[in-house]
């Protein structure tokens, strides 16, 4: 006990230290840049500080699907840099999350800087054009944020489900098995509550959601299938 007590002490220390940090990158890059701190001991309000406001952000708010993804990694998380996405409403984003680590490696937080590039990409894009056809690129993917962390899993579960015209019900085992992998390697079930949401939304009972998410893990455990081989 007076152990955790010690650590969350520390951990706490390292949040507040970071707070004028936050402030000081939104004041040197100005309005197009929004810095968010996370503390991933309350998944659901992990939103310590936040300044500007590309996201949307605010303080209690929800972590996105890429905490979700660092909260399910748990310490084997590493830094994602300079990477670009694309929130709902259509803005380009270009963001950085630097996980947060207390003295003994353990990860329990994160300190995210996101970069509104919508206009330097239109304007890009209106050069390239004068200057010949612009080669193809990947369309970046929508990243699903918000303030609280059941929009957010739903936000998600339609990504998952778009394209699909099928019911769960039309849906055989190994298309099952592969949603359920799926939102599982994108930190969904990490999240408290999660499986009851997902089990709601798809119409199945909440022991199901249960037996699907342990099946679709244990298929990709490699542990699983030695001696098998």
């Amino acid at each position: 006990m007076a152990a955790e007590r010690s650590q969350d002490t520390e951990r706490d220390a390292i949040l507040s230290a970071l707070r004028p940090v936050v402030d000081g990158i939104v004041a040197t890059f100005g309005a197009m840049c929004e810095v968010v701190l996370h503390d991933y001991r309350r998944p659901e309000k992990s939103v310590v500080a936040v300044a500007g406001s590309v996201t949307g952000r605010a303080v209690g708010g929800a972590m996105s699907e890429i905490g979700m993804r660092v909260l399910a990694r748990g310490d084997e998380a590493a830094d994602d840099l300079n990477y670009v996405t694309r929130t709902g409403s259509g803005q380009l984003v270009k963001s950085s999350t630097m996980v947060l680590r207390d003295s003994a490696g353990a990860v329990f937080g994160a300190l995210c800087v996101n970069v509104d590039v919508t206009a330097v990409n239109q304007a890009e894009a209106l050069l390239g054009a004068l200057a010949g056809p612009p080669p193809a690129s990947a369309e970046p993917p929508v990243t699903a944020f918000g303030n609280d962390i059941d929009s957010v899993v739903d936000a998600i579960l339609d990504a998952h489900r778009l394209g699909q015209t099928q019911t769960w019900a039309g849906l055989g085992r190994t298309e099952r098995l592969e949603l359920f992998r799926s939102l599982d390697e994108h930190g969904v079930f990490a999240v408290r509550r999660a499986v009851e949401q997902v089990a709601a939304r798809l119409g199945i009972s909440r022991a199901s959601a249960y037996s699907y998410l342990s099946q679709a893990r244990a298929a990709t455990d490699p542990t699983t299938n030695e001696g098998h081989a």
